[in-house]
């Protein structure tokens, strides 16, 4: 009884020492003097309607040497601010009794999704704002929140009572069992695309059997993680573009991209799937587009079977493609002022044979996420499986070309005696620096063989603009200015931006600039 009766005691002493210290964890009212904010406006930058923000964060500071509380933190907008909070783990849009510790800090995290059509009736796009109110009692403290709206056509497979989603068929394994991939066919009246407000595209959108999706200029297609553009049988797309007068805002360009508008994701390879050419679809046209942030840019499954090109591509860049830029299986391709950059593989694929004719095209590799296997440009007229390798005839013809990166070799090819292989390259740069002497021995290589190769420059830098920025235009100083076959350049005679070329062409697809100093 007595030992009870001492541990009673001892613990009331400790607990009557421990209250006499609760006034060193007292805090104190907030006032403005002793908040600092790390930053005075949150732009959340853009968004598609009814599509959530990323997460934005900020900092708010206790400048003081005492703990303080703040009595109320909120939206000025309340309930009906399109807004959320998040402040030091707790949620809501009025926070009560903040605190934070002396000299110390708190973190305050937003997002916002929103309904344009809550906002404007008429417009495409809206600047949404709010204010963060810091309330001490006594007086107030303010951070602007600012979010663009945009309005947008989504477009989305069906998902169906049972849970699951619509889906296209592309065939059959060898099981026989049916391949299937997430997607739906466009409707008729979806089958022009405008610029009159973007598109959000779900799952792979298909362009069905004898069908043709007219893109006009100025049109932006924004694809979702594992999603793309898909031509069936006998379906084409033409995505005619038109030259732009603002290289800021390009307005008559034809933009496909990821679906993220964040600036931190303008340049993030394999955000989405592809465009895909399937077997049997035909007559394509790609004009003033570009293709940025894919897994493949564009990829071709064989050719219409026709003597006129499955595809024709003009003016066009692909750009930041984690696997290939433009893959072509057994393709039929003709094209012009082509820029390829920046692909986990390689730029520029040719597999399985094709006919292919390429004038004022720039292929380029200054790949840096991960380590490269592949050269910009690839050549094979075989395809190997696990099982079995496949041949067909190859003919691809470069003029007036470059063939460039940030590797010793930039041009390889794989080839099958079984098929015939023909290439030729005439007054084209190309990077092929075998210190190894490792094709030495192949004839194919042997750059001074006028039946394959006339007037080329190997090995000399065409002095891009910032080839890890995608900005391939070349100096006025570079080996290829003033080099380029006359006749082609004829036959081509505006470059990518419509400057002139007929007169002292340059290779590739820009003519060359003086380049400012910094």
């Amino acid at each position: 009884m007595l030992k009870n009766l001492i541990g009673i005691i001892a613990v009331f002493f400790l607990i009557v020492s421990v209250s006499s210290c609760r006034e060193d964890f007292s805090t104190t009212i907030s006032t403005s003097d002793n908040l600092r904010f790390s930053k005075d406006t949150l732009y959340l930058d853009t968004i598609f309607s009814n599509i959530g923000s990323s997460t934005y964060q900020m900092k708010v500071y206790n400048q003081s040497d005492k703990d303080i509380s703040i009595p109320q933190v909120n939206l000025e907008k309340g309930d009906n601010s399109y807004f959320r909070l998040n402040v030091n783990g707790r949620s809501g849009k009025m926070l009560n009794d903040v605190e934070i510790l002396a000299n110390d800090s708190i973190f305050v995290f937003v997002e916002v999704t929103a309904d344009i059509k809550n906002l404007s009736q008429n417009d495409v796009e809206f600047l949404y704002t709010d204010k963060l109110i810091f309330d001490h009692a006594s007086s107030q403290q303010e951070v602007q929140l600012v979010s663009l709206i945009k309005d947008a056509v989504f477009l989305f497979p069906e998902r169906y009572p049972d849970g699951t989603t619509e889906t296209l068929l592309l065939g059959l394994d060898a099981d026989g069992e049916e391949i299937r991939i997430d997607g739906f066919y466009l409707e008729d009246n979806e089958l022009t695309m405008t610029d009159e407000k973007p598109y959000v595209i779900y799952g792979f959108a298909g362009i069905p059997p004898q069908k043709t999706l007219e893109i006009q200029p100025g049109a932006r297609l924004h694809f979702h993680e594992n999603s793309g553009l898909i031509a069936a049988n006998q379906a084409s797309i033409h995505a005619i573009g038109d030259y732009s007068s603002d290289a800021e805002l390009l307005e008559n360009e034809i933009i496909f991209e990821s679906d993220r508008l964040e600036p931190e994701y303008s340049d993030v390879p394999g955000q989405w799937n592809s465009i895909w050419l399937t077997q049997g679809s035909t007559n394509h046209k790609f004009e003033h587009v570009t293709i940025k942030n894919a897994s493949v840019g564009l990829l071709m499954d064989s050719n219409d079977g026709t003597a006129n090109p499955t595809l024709q591509i003009k003016n066009t860049q692909i750009y930041n493609s984690s696997n290939v830029g433009l893959l072509a299986r057994t393709g039929h391709v003709v094209a012009e002022n082509l820029v390829i950059n920046n692909s986990g593989q390689a730029s520029l694929n040719l597999s399985l044979g094709g006919i292919y004719d390429f004038k004022h095209s720039t292929f380029a590799n200054y790949w840096q996420n991960s380590y490269r296997e592949f050269p910009s440009v690839l050549i094979e007229n075989k395809l190997e499986t696990q099982d079995q390798i496949f041949v067909a005839d190859l003919k691809a013809d470069f003029s007036n070309c470059i063939i460039y990166g940030n590797e010793n070799i930039e041009l390889l090819y794989s080839i099958s005696d079984q098929a015939n292989f023909d290439v030729n390259f005439d007054h084209s740069l190309i990077r092929f620096n075998d210190y190894s002497n490792k094709y030495a021995d192949e004839a194919i290589y042997d750059f001074s063989d006028s039946s394959i190769y006339q007037n080329l420059i190997l090995n000399e830098n065409p002095e891009f603009k910032k080839p890890f920025d995608n900005e391939l235009i070349i100096s006025d100083e570079s080996s290829a200015n003033g080099t380029a076959n006359p006749v082609t350049a004829n036959q081509v005679p505006l470059d990518l931006l419509g400057i002139d070329r007929t007169s002292n062409p340059d290779m590739g697809a820009y003519q060359s600039i003086l380049f400012e100093e910094d």
